[in-house]
């Protein structure tokens, strides 16, 4: 009989428990980020956090495109003059997540290597 109400108690237990704990939502941001080429060249086939902008030419600015998670700098890769060129961050270790929001990341090339500065909009 006690055999019977441990394995009883152990089958409710694992029955209330779940993976999916509905009443624990992670709260995601929305961080819109878009870009500014404020280099002389035009910049192709740019990919930021992965995500396709396409083409800027100087002075100019992309669409905004959402993100869940970003922060003040990113992983960059664009090609101007036919050279590509690549930022390249390590890792965000105590890097705090973009807060909900419109953003810009600003690009350069300075002595071949992209520069990124992040405006708050």
């Amino acid at each position: 009989m006690k055999k019977i109400l441990i394995l009883l108690f152990t089958v409710t237990l694992s029955l209330s428990c779940s993976n999916d704990d509905d009443s624990i939502q992670e709260e995601k941001a929305i961080v819109n980020i878009r870009l500014k080429n404020e280099s002389d060249l035009n910049y192709k086939d740019i990919v930021v956090y992965n995500v396709d902008y396409g083409n800027l030419d100087s002075g100019e600015f992309s669409e905004y495109k959402v993100f869940e998670k970003a922060y003040r700098y990113a992983n960059v890769k664009l090609s101007a003059q036919g050279t590509e060129y690549t930022l390249q961050p390590y890792d965000y270790v105590g890097e705090e997540p973009l807060k909900d929001g419109n953003y810009t990341y600003v690009l350069t090339l300075i002595d071949g290597n992209v520069n990124i500065e992040l405006v708050k909009e």
